[in-house]
């Protein structure tokens, strides 16, 4: 046990120096430079706060995809200042179907923030009928979608919707689908994404994808779910912890850090195959990957040359080229949308603050002033926005600031988020929590006014990332 013990601290410290920033903010360490060589001093895992347990999470073995071990309910709360009101009747048939198409499309809009149902209970339509559009515009709605879902004598089923503009008495196109039962869920956040890009021109991200990891007993799992957080698959599932999975751009492989050899160690996972590659295993840590846009290298920290720095290696792995000469610890890199930089977090002057340097190396800048401990960097793809933890007194906040103006805004009332990650589209962001002294999965829009509660899953969840937008 005693040799247990040791391997462990000397793997999951020298990540704590490279991860120092991701790590300390849950359990309320004061952040002090570390180096490898003084990991000695701390203390044995059984010694160490629950969240620090918590927080090291799943190194992965590579097992088959899984069934849901459980599932999500969402909770959504807040107004939002300007929504459009739609009204999604019951898709006739769905009674009898699986899965309740209107209630999942219905419950996609509204955690958007740009919705608000209006009750639509009662109607007896589906996409073949032209609405009563004077009766829904009585009823407040600006738009109106039906459908119907029909089992085939082959036990696959065919859905079918339409999108109806109220105000104008507008046909707006409808889409057909004939799917096994198992891709039942995915058609009905297509529908939503349909509805939500006709509406508002932007495309919809409901059919996306988030990873996450949890840890239930001495389990580790990697889960993959659906964007509402329902119909979760364990990828991956081990005794061992692993931290930080990462999407790559597009949306077929994980990175990750794993504790598999008893030090931190850089993979990528093939979702669908369960394959993986080694990246990084060089002396020292190993951890923080981050893709580049183009899937072609990822970012990284390392520790090969002394202190923990960046650098950025080839996907497929070799030998990796150095950003910077730094004197203090650099970490939890991320790239631009548009790939020309890369954002993170360095205590260079003194305290956790987040920088960006060009990724092809060079000087760096600091971008965070507001606060004296700001980590956990995310930037929108569309370049606008940085999402960030902020310590407040010693509370640790989701902060969204304005990249243009510099403007920051504190998006939550909670007292301990953790690891934001922004939709492809920009405007959802999803983060770890706790709530009522549980661990929780959350997404807000970017001015916290829509937030919902991701809950139900069991084990401690932590490392939500967001996919990318999914292949139609």
């Amino acid at each position: 046990m005693a040799l247990v013990a040791a391997q462990f601290v000397t793997g999951v410290f020298p990540l704590c120096v490279t991860f120092g920033f991701a790590l300390r903010h849950l359990f309320g360490y004061r952040w002090m430079p570390m180096t490898t060589d003084r990991i000695s001093t701390h203390p044995s895992p059984a010694a160490l706060p629950h969240p620090l347990r918590r927080q090291v999470l799943a190194a992965l073995i590579a097992t088959p995809a899984l069934p849901a071990l459980a599932q999500f309910r969402v909770e959504v709360t807040g107004v939002g200042l300007t929504q459009l009101p739609i009204a999604i009747a019951p898709f006739r048939g769905e009674a009898q179907a699986p899965q309740k198409m209107s209630s999942i499309v219905q419950a996609d809009l509204e955690r958007s923030g740009q919705f608000r149902a209006v009750d639509a209970s009662g109607a007896v339509l589906d996409e073949t009928a032209r609405p009563d559009v004077a009766l829904w515009r009585q009823k407040s709605a600006d738009s109106l979608a039906t459908g119907s879902i029909t089992r085939l004598a082959d036990g696959r089923f065919d859905i079918r919707f339409r999108l109806w503009d109220v105000v104008k008495g507008q046909d707006l196109g409808g889409q057909s689908f004939v799917v096994t039962q198992g891709d039942l869920r995915l058609v009905a956040h297509r529908i939503a994404d349909f509805i939500y890009e006709k509406l508002t021109g932007e495309r919809g991200i409901f059919s996306t994808r988030i990873a996450y990891v949890t840890k239930t007993g001495p389990r580790y799992s990697l889960w993959v779910a659906d964007a509402d957080g329902e119909n979760a698959q364990s990828a991956l599932s081990s005794p061992e912890p692993i931290i930080s999975p990462a999407w790559s751009p597009n949306g077929g492989q994980l990175a990750y850090v794993s504790f598999e050899s008893r030090k931190p160690v850089v993979y990528v996972h093939d979702v669908a195959s369960g394959r993986r590659r080694l990246i990084a295993n060089f002396r020292g840590s190993n951890s923080a990957p981050a893709w580049a846009p183009d899937g072609r290298s990822l970012a990284v920290t390392l520790s090969r040359d002394g202190g923990s720095q960046l650098y950025t290696i080839d996907a497929n792995g070799g030998e990796p080229r150095r950003l910077m000469q730094s004197s203090g610890i650099d970490t939890e890199p991320v790239f631009s949308g548009d790939g020309r930089s890369i954002y993170f977090v360095s205590d260079r002057g003194g305290a956790p603050q987040i920088y960006k340097v060009p990724a092809s190396g060079g000087n760096a800048e600091r971008v965070t002033f507001t606060g004296s401990y700001n980590i956990s960097p995310s930037i929108s793809p569309d370049g606008r926005w940085l999402a960030y933890i902020s310590r407040v007194g010693g509370a640790f906040k989701l902060h969204v600031m304005d990249l243009s103006s510099g403007t920051v805004n504190a998006v939550t009332d909670t007292t301990a988020d953790e690891n934001p990650s922004f939709a492809p589209n920009s405007r959802l962001i999803v983060y770890a929590t706790q709530q009522q002294g549980r661990e929780a999965l959350m997404t807000t829009t970017l001015d916290g006014k829509i937030k919902a509660r991701l809950a139900g899953q069991a084990g401690d969840i932590r490392e939500p990332d967001w996919g990318p937008f999914q292949k139609q």
